[in-house]
């Protein structure tokens, strides 16, 4: 069996380049900029940064720093940043055209994220949401911290669900859902 190198905490770590879909490459190819493996960046720089690897079409990379917040923030955050990194591990497998694998974590992705409760997640009384669903079932959007769209990002998971189920084209455009309103 090959030894992984490890960090100072016994965790494993991968050296070898990727491509921008997160595959590994050969050793000694170049892939894309790695995201490091001590990220550890506020909220709100979190889901910047993750937006515009969103956006670059760096799905696999944008789940890297959402696994960072996931395994370093408050644990009372965990199932919101970990539906959050599991959303875009979901839209990782529709690029590398692996149908299952993206209803599987995108259906994940939809239950963390409806089942999130905010809990204390350094938010104020005043600032505390409501979290009674409207007419049609869905929670409001102001029901995650960060201004996180949480609505949004539940019926553009829906929507490529049912794309998938279709056999309907994804577009590019289609991978880069807007993470906060």
């Amino acid at each position: 069996m090959v030894e992984r190198p490890r960090d100072e905490a016994g965790r494993a770590r991968n050296p070898r380049p990727r491509d921008r879909f997160g595959r590994p490459l050969p050793l000694g190819s170049e892939g894309v900029p790695r995201i490091p493996d001590d990220l550890n960046l506020p909220p709100q720089q979190t889901l910047t940064l993750a937006q515009q690897l969103l956006d670059d079409g760096l799905a696999f990379n944008a789940h890297e720093v959402l696994e960072a917040a996931w395994k370093n923030g408050p644990f009372a955050e965990r199932m919101l940043w970990q539906g959050l990194a599991q959303y875009a591990v979901g839209l990782t497998h529709i690029q590398r055209g692996n149908p299952k694998g993206a209803r599987t974590l995108l259906g994940r992705a939809v239950g963390r994220l409806r089942a999130y409760e905010p809990g204390d997640s350094g938010n104020s009384d005043d600032d505390c949401h409501d979290r009674s669903a409207d007419d049609s079932g869905e929670l409001p959007n102001r029901a995650l911290p960060y201004d996180i769209d949480g609505a949004g990002l539940i019926a553009r998971a829906e929507a490529l669900l049912a794309a998938l189920d279709s056999g309907a084209a994804i577009t590019e455009d289609d991978l880069k859902p807007r993470l906060r309103v």
